[in-house]
């Protein structure tokens, strides 16, 4: 019955407002955009019916121009797709921004995962005192990466800011004029964004989002559960950050860019106070009380403006100065904008959010082992015995006496100390390593330390290490034991209060081993490090490498956290989000509540209302272990398939990627032209099957598990196991969702080319494999079946860009025959990524 309400609602409030202002593209004036609104629908309805009819996009497109226009040269009809590609672009702008204006109305502040909801739960169940016990030290923490998805331009996010205020406020009027601006605003960066640009996008959203949504959450948590015995502590919701610091694959991120990211975060926290101050002073204008409210204003305007140092201890020492006068003086009148202040204080101190430093660890090696050379000279030293060595030393290295990346390394960690003292801590306080898979990972590092004159006590950085692939994880468990063994170690851990991190990569572990292996092989992990460290009296933090979409390890995240059994840690739930998603979930103060109180809460009702369809029993393990080995094996296949990344190279989007000038970082590793499956980074990767509206790494495999545990007349198996366990049916549902983004008569044509076909048809046999039998298993008619909202955006986006898909195909097809100008064919495809991938919004 709410599902058929909030549907309803969805069609009034979404579907009807994008018609009614879609309407207003017809009549502005966009350079040499005219009759665009008119010709549009003619090829929306030329690639609907021609895709159910098996035409190729190429077919498609040229029936368009010869049915609709009467253009004759190929540059004319260039022109013309390149205009409709920037209609379609502005149309994806005005979706997201009546959709994301809509979300206050199709969420109750009560739904399942509020903070609302959460308190009525625990009071019905007598267990509120539990959840102040959990609450007591749990936390959660979003880590905003430097990940290539954000396709919209700072210029076209204020607009799209700007847009949805208007239109919650239905008007017409600023409507009109903002389309008119989206209209002669640039949708491209001329150039690549350096590491800098990449920060101070995200820095826009702390500042202008966060910043208040989560002060308002935490007053809204504290008011909620807090006592006059207990209260709730200020690091409950925190805030990472990885541009500037994240150099994987980076060449751009070096020492000074680090150092400056840190400084912006610094600054961009100071500059929030004084504004927040602002509102403060001019409530609280009282004898006494102003002028202390008046020095720390000058203070800060000092700090933002004067470099002149100030912590958060000295800002707190003032508000409680004022408080006190208030208090004493003032009948403690309008006192709650000082305690919601300090606790703004509190919360994001002098950092704002917290600056990660990430480097894979076969650049590591390459540092110890130029050190340890030019320290004990050629060696046969095995990899312990150099970072052994290095630990012992008592010289200090000197960076200048290196270079490049070395050096670079090398800087980085010397800084360390001074980033803490201007941002605190918290500003910088851990260390992660990509492509962990050993020891020497991780104690690699800790040399690093060492060698650049840090004394053991004065390393207050976690060492985190990153385990991403097969392998990886599969090693994680040696790897930890013999770290927790290390006496060197050991002792940093004792100074770090007996705490580990560690991040587990779903990006690559689905690149790696298909959808199904990797979710069972992060899971089994987390089970057996849970384990080994609560035996070692060591609290482990995980922390998840998640994006957007299910491939890469994303989806519903309140379902996927609530599922997590309690054979799992959850001292803190931690995750990344990329670019793509920022705006998409968490984009608008709405939005990014909702999100936080999902993800809170999901934690909480995991310790507090044990759910026996959380813990798995050992039939249900055997089971997801056996489907996972049978997917992975199919999954296996796919890759090792001769047709597997020529396919990609040649008939998808993966190529160009590089070319969109939307990230600083390359989109592949390792040098040189030859394409190699391990070099492909994980977001063009599912990028570009998002783009060719196959979505293979969000299902394949999986549905071959099912259905070979069908032939052996397992099927009910399978059912219980989705009807019992609530890990393995977020796995489905999410995995479902995948299928629903994917459209394959877009490629139909592809099964009869004489290179690719067989390996089309391999990719299409299992997703109609895949999609038969989850619909079966789940009892569903259609996808998404159990989700109506998002079943209908998904509907709507997919429509605005199927004419968008139509033109980026028919340029791939122009380019792979050698016909026209292939370079404008090129840009073609370039330009059709940026409204396809915005509209996807969860796609990379």
């Amino acid at each position: 019955m709410i599902h058929d309400q909030r549907a309803e609602k969805f069609r009034q409030i979404v579907e009807n407002k994008f018609q009614i202002y879609n309407s207003l593209f017809m009549s502005l004036p966009y350079d040499k955009m005219t009759n665009i609104g008119m010709l549009l629908p003619f090829l929306c309805e030329e690639s609907k019916t021609g895709y159910e009819a098996g035409k190729t996009p190429e077919e498609i497109v040229e029936e368009f121009f010869k049915s609709h226009t009467d253009l004759q040269t190929e540059e004319q009809k260039l022109e013309l797709l390149f205009k409709i590609i920037q209609y379609i672009e502005r149309q994806v702008v005005l979706f997201d921004s009546i959709e994301d204006a809509a979300f206050p109305n199709l969420h109750s502040d009560s739904d399942k995962g509020t903070v609302t909801n959460l308190y009525e739960h625990s009071l019905q169940d007598h267990k509120l005192e539990l959840v102040r016990e959990k609450l007591k030290d749990f936390a959660i923490k979003i880590v905003f990466t430097a990940h290539p998805t954000q396709f919209y331009p700072n210029s076209v996010q204020r607009i799209l800011h700007d847009l949805r205020n208007a239109i919650t406020n239905d008007s017409i009027t600023n409507i009109d004029m903002l389309l008119q601006q989206l209209g002669k605003t640039p949708f491209v960066n001329k150039e690549k964004p350096t590491p800098i640009d990449e920060a101070m996008s995200i820095i826009y959203y702390l500042r202008y989002v966060y910043y208040d949504t989560i002060g308002e959450l935490f007053t809204k948590i504290k008011e909620t559960f807090g006592t006059e015995h207990f209260h709730v502590h200020e690091d409950l919701i925190q805030l990472g950050f990885w541009p500037g610091g994240d150099r994987d694959g980076n060449p751009f991120v070096t020492a000074d860019v680090t150092k400056r990211v840190a400084e912006e975060l610094h600054s961009a926290i100071l500059k929030a106070y004084y504004n927040n101050l602002k509102s403060v002073r001019r409530r609280l204008s009282f004898r006494g009380v102003s002028e202390v409210l008046t020095k720390l204003s000058n203070e800060l305007y000092s700090a933002i403006f004067r470099n002149e140092r100030i912590t958060a201890e000295d800002i707190i020492r003032r508000i409680d100065e004022a408080e006190t006068i208030v208090r004493e003086q003032h009948n403690s009148l309008f006192i709650n904008l000082l305690t919601d202040f300090r606790d703004r204080v509190k919360i994001f101190g002098t950092h704002f959010a917290t600056l990660d430093v990430r480097q894979d660890s076969r650049i590591h090696q390459k540092v110890i082992d130029e050190v340890f050379a030019k320290m004990y000279g050629a060696s046969d030293a095995t990899q312990e015995e150099k970072f052994n060595a290095l630990i012992q030393a008592t010289e200090k290295i000197n960076p200048d006496d290196f270079e490049d990346i070395v050096k670079d390394t090398l800087v980085t960690v010397s800084q360390i100390t001074e980033i803490q003292k201007l941002n605190g801590s918290r500003g910088m306080n851990r260390y992660i390593i990509s492509n962990s898979d050993a020891v020497k990972d991780v104690m690699n590092v800790y040399a690093f330390f060492k060698i650049c004159g840090y004394q053991d006590e004065d390393i207050n950085m976690d060492i985190v290490p990153l385990f991403e692939t097969m392998e990886g994880l599969a090693n994680s468990e040696k790897v930890m034991t013999e770290l927790y063994q290390n006496p060197v170690y050991k002792k940093h851990l004792e100074r770090r209060g007996n705490q580990q991190t560690i991040m587990l990569g779903f990006s690559d572990g689905t690149k790696d081993g298909g959808y199904l292996k990797a979710n069972w092989e992060i899971y089994k992990a987390k089970e057996v490090l849970t384990r080994l460290s609560e035996e070692s009296g060591i609290k482990v933090v995980f922390f998840d490498g998640r994006g957007g979409p299910p491939a890469r390890g994303g989806g519903k995240t309140h379902d996927f956290y609530a599922s997590q059994g309690r054979t799992i840690a959850n001292n803190k739930i931690e995750l990344t989000i990329q670019g793509q998603t920022i705006t998409s979930i968490f984009g608008n103060k709405e939005q990014a509540k909702y999100n936080f109180e999902q993800l809170l809460t999901a934690g909480v009702e995991n310790d507090v209302f044990k759910n026996s369809k959380k813990d798995l029993t050992e039939k249900e393990r055997a089971l997801i272990a056996e489907l996972a080995d049978i997917s992975y094996q199919k999954y296996s296949d796919l890759k090792a398939h001769p047709m597997f990344v020529p396919y990609l190279q040649e008939m998808s989007t993966l190529e160009y990627y590089g070319k969109t000038n939307i990230g600083s970082r390359p989109s592949k590793r390792g040098a040189g032209n030859e394409l190699k499956f391990e070099d492909l980074r994980a977001i063009p990767f599912v990028g570009s099957w998002s783009q060719l509206k196959q979505n293979v790494p969000g299902f394949f495999g999986f549905g071959f598990a099912m259905q070979q545990m069908k032939e052996q007349g397992r099927f009910d198996e399978v059912i219980a196991l989705y009807k019992g366990s609530d890990f393995f049916k977020t796995l489905v549902l999410n995995s479902m969702m995948s299928m629903n983004k994917t459209y394959f008569p877009l490629t139909y044509y592809i099964k009869n080319n004489p290179k690719f076909g067989a390996f089309w048809n391999v990719l299409f046999d299992e997703y109609n494999l895949s999609k038969n039998i989850m619909l079966e298993l789940t009892g569903f008619s259609i996808l998404q079946q159990e989700d109506p909202l998002s079943r209908k955006s998904v509907k709507i986006r997919e429509r605005i860009v199927l004419p968008l898909l139509s033109i980026q195909q028919y340029a791939l097809m122009k380019i792979q025959k050698g016909e026209g100008n292939k370079e404008a064919y090129q840009k073609l495809v370039t330009r059709s990524l940026f409204g396809n991938i915005n509209a996807s919004r969860n796609s990379a």
